[in-house]
């Protein structure tokens, strides 16, 4: 794994502990996405408690949540059980929570009139109990709250002292990449009066909540050595919980402030391996300086479990396979393996290639086609065999924390290294020993799945049945009825899909090779160069149009995003681009609820200026729908073979297709996935790209109707809409070999004297339009000044 230090991150937050003196190691992992969805099929969440979750593999911070944000709200919940139930039959839960709490709900701007006052009212309460006087907060509260009653006095007076401390503890949850300066709490007197209460305190509650308090305004103090003196003489006296270690954090942060590097670690780790609630604060605080500080955290361990703990943190930063193998060692039962087996296991799915195919080799070389057999033998060589042994071993011993974990892990690496029949029975084994929970139910099934369609190097009918249960499910059973968002079945999907189109493609057939091996998710959204042929687009009509299809050729039929309707838009788009209308009629009519879809402009208007946007936005009479406008050419051919108003006709008709191509307004007739989605031309493969591009039919419209005018402003109109299709034409020739808009050179020449701009300087300049031209047109305008 790829390990990126982060030598400026910083959190401005004192939560964190030490924000304002650390830096992290982020283990960042190549490629991997935020939640592993789309390349894994290894759901650590079926393996490891929720505390490790943002421990798990990730390509961000921390899995899951990206930065951690819970410095002023981790224990929250904690907090505000405890009291409830020192209160209990004293102040109601909703009471409890407001004071400790208050408004829990995000502030994103400021609202004077709805703050809480919770603080301001603990201040006045305080100060009834100090005074004896009544305030505004007695006068609020005194019908709510007994205040004669002893456990209420002691809520209320720990609270203010608590809020005096949290005026440094309390932080912005925020991330800084500058340092940011530690907040500290000066008031000796007030330290000393806490820990005075603490010193006198025999309720087991109180005094441990006082100990606490003590040690934060300590830590926070400008003499932090005193929390740790008195952490020393305290701590045999304290029970082992949440707020015991959250000391023992503060000890381990003023310790690497100290630059006492190995016993900050070494504590660090303790607080991991018993807290979990800190399980992220401290792999984010830990971090020996070198190899010598790590050996000599090592060597304050006590025990075994101690170790276990340490290697537990070196290997969410370091080698997991190293630190599986001395936590096993030491601690076999270590719930620590868990998390550090998914990690392992995810890190060597990420060596897969489930693409089928190998980069190409050069710059602008397509990748290179894998057979199925191909890409097998690429990833078995991929799998780590040392990783499979340690795993096999623990799965063997059957006596780790979680064995099926182990089973599962070897099963799925088994599959990768093609030992499909000793997967098939170490997923057996794993099911004796599985909890009965929806997620490792659907984990155990989705690898089984992997390894049944695995074993398939030839497509059959008999083998066929072993799969189409799974692919159902995965295909429309987890979409449609998983609601979750943890479960990885993603990557089985698309895999699964490009597997069984090999296997077709392998096997000649091509259609159902693209019903399975459709790529939908290109990242320039260039459509579908399947359907350039015409043989393919009716072969796939034809399989679409068939009642008796197989059971797999169901599954596929349902998972096509192209359905016959698709397929009849893009012959209706391809015969009106070739001007063949009552073809494209006929096909428009097959296509549902296309035909109905409006023009954001008038796709019969020809300007001067190619503005989109100022076309969809002005007002328009009547509004056409695709199946409208095809008809309209069609009413409009029809009088123009009759020679009736052939100037008017012919203009509109030019004005039609000029709208249609990608410099009109009504690019939206041709937008769908087969044709493709873009800005510019260079978004789409060069079949479309010529198609969208080219004026040719209107140009030769515009030409029809010059020579039906009447008048010269009518000349001067049509020769400028001429004009501009040579303007097109002559940058589709110039940059016919670009690729992207990043190859283009400025040349300085943005455009030549078009035969039709010389003819309309030549012979129109006493028009209107040719003014109208002037005024709108730089290309124009710039040529008659030069």
């Amino acid at each position: 794994m790829k390990k990126i230090l982060l030598s400026r991150l910083f959190l401005a937050s004192s939560a964190v502990l030490l924000s304002a003196f650390g830096i992290i190691y982020a283990c960042a992992d190549g490629d991997w996405d935020y939640l592993g969805s789309y390349n894994s099929n290894f759901t650590p969440e079926t393996f490891a408690d929720k505390s490790y979750s943002p421990l798990f593999l990730s390509g961000g911070i921390f899995y899951g949540i990206g930065f951690d944000t819970q410095h002023n709200s981790r224990f929250n919940k904690n907090i505000k059980s405890d009291w409830a139930d020192y209160l209990k039959g004293k102040v109601d839960t909703t009471t409890v929570n407001y004071f400790l709490i208050g408004d829990e709900k995000p502030r994103y701007y400021s609202d004077d009139k709805n703050t809480i006052k919770n603080k301001e009212e603990i201040e006045g309460l305080h100060l009834y109990y100090k005074t004896k006087k009544e305030n505004k907060s007695t006068q609020k509260w005194g019908k709510k709250l007994n205040l004669k009653e002893e456990k209420v006095k002691n809520f209320v007076e720990f609270l203010y002292l608590a809020q005096k401390i949290e005026t440094v503890s309390i932080g912005d949850d925020y991330w800084s990449y500058d340092p940011v300066v530690a907040k500290t709490f000066n008031d000796a007197k007030m330290i000393q009066s806490i820990e005075n209460v603490y010193n006198t305190l025999s309720d087991p509650f109180l005094k441990n909540r006082y100990w606490f308090l003590t040690m934060k305004a300590r830590f926070y103090s400008n003499d932090k050595q005193k929390a740790i003196d008195f952490f020393n003489k305290t701590e045999s006296s304290v029970i082992r919980n949440t707020l015991y270690y959250r000391a023992l954090a503060y000890v381990a942060g003023i310790n690497y402030k100290q630059k006492k590097y190995a016993t900050s670690n070494y504590l660090y780790a303790q607080v991991f391996d018993k807290c979990p609630e800190l399980r992220v604060v401290t792999a984010y605080s830990f971090k020996p300086k070198n190899e010598s500080d790590w050996t000599k955290a090592l060597a304050l361990a006590k025990d075994n479990k101690e170790k276990a703990a340490l290697w537990a943190i070196h290997g969410y930063y370091k080698d997991e396979k190293q630190a599986i193998e001395k936590i096993y060692e030491l601690d076999p039962k270590s719930e620590h393996l868990n998390y550090l087996g998914t990690r392992l296991v995810n890190s060597l799915e990420q060596k897969i290639n489930n693409s089928f195919q190998t980069d190409g080799q050069g710059e602008n070389q397509k990748p290179k086609p894998q057979t199925v057999a191909e890409n097998k033998t690429e990833n078995k060589a991929k799998v780590d065999n040392s990783a499979i042994d340690l795993i096999a071993k623990i799965s063997a011993a059957g006596n780790a924390d979680k064995p099926y974990l182990w089973d599962i892990a070897l099963g799925y690496l088994q599959t990768l290294k093609g030992d499909y029949a000793n997967a098939d029975k170490n997923y057996s084994k794993a099911e004796k020993t599985l909890p009965k929970t929806e997620l490792a139910g659907m984990q155990l099934r989705l690898l089984r799945f992997v390894n049944n369609l695995s074993k398939i190097d030839k497509l059959t009918d008999k083998n066929e049945k072993t799969i189409l249960a799974d692919l159902n499910w995965l295909y429309t059973g987890l979409p449609k009825n998983y609601k979750g968002d943890t479960f990885r079945y993603q990557n089985a999907s698309s895999w699964s899909r490009i597997y069984l189109s090999h296997l077709y493609k392998e096997k000649g057939n091509q259609v159902m090779a693209e019903i399975y091996g459709e790529s939908r998710y290109s990242y320039w959204n260039d459509g579908n160069a399947y359907y350039d042929n015409e043989k393919n687009l009716l072969a796939i009509k034809s399989f679409l149009e068939k009642t008796n299809k197989s059971e797999i050729e169901k599954i596929g039929a349902g998972i096509y995003s192209l359905k016959l309707k698709d397929i009849n838009n893009f012959q209706a788009i391809q015969s009106t681009f070739k001007n063949k209308i009552p073809e494209a009629i006929a096909f428009m009519q097959q296509t549902d609820s296309v035909q109905y879809v409006k023009f954001l402009g008038n796709p019969f208007n020809g300007n001067i200026k190619d503005c989109h946007d100022c076309e969809h936005a002005a007002y328009q009479k009547r509004k056409y729908t695709f199946m409208d406008f095809l008809t309209t050419i069609k009413e409009m051919q029809d009088k123009l073979a009759q020679k009736e108003d052939v100037y008017t006709n012919s203009l509109l008709l030019g004005n039609a297709f000029y709208n249609i191509s990608h410099f009109g307004n009504g690019r939206t007739f041709y937008e769908m996935s087969i044709v493709g989605y873009g800005s510019g031309p260079y978004s789409f493969r060069d079949t479309m790209k010529e198609m969208i591009t080219n004026n040719s039919v209107s140009k030769m419209y515009y030409q029809k109707a010059f020579e039906a005018t009447s008048n010269k402003e009518q000349k001067a109109k049509c020769l400028y809409l001429i004009s501009k299709c040579e303007r097109n034409d002559y940058y589709n020739k110039k940059y016919n070999t670009v690729n992207s808009y990043w190859e283009i050179q400025d040349d300085k020449v943005n455009f030549i004297a078009w035969n039709s701009f010389k003819a309309l300087r030549k012979d129109y300049s006493d028009t209107k339009y040719y003014q109208d031209v002037i005024a709108e047109c730089g290309y124009f305008n710039t040529y008659i000044n030069q």
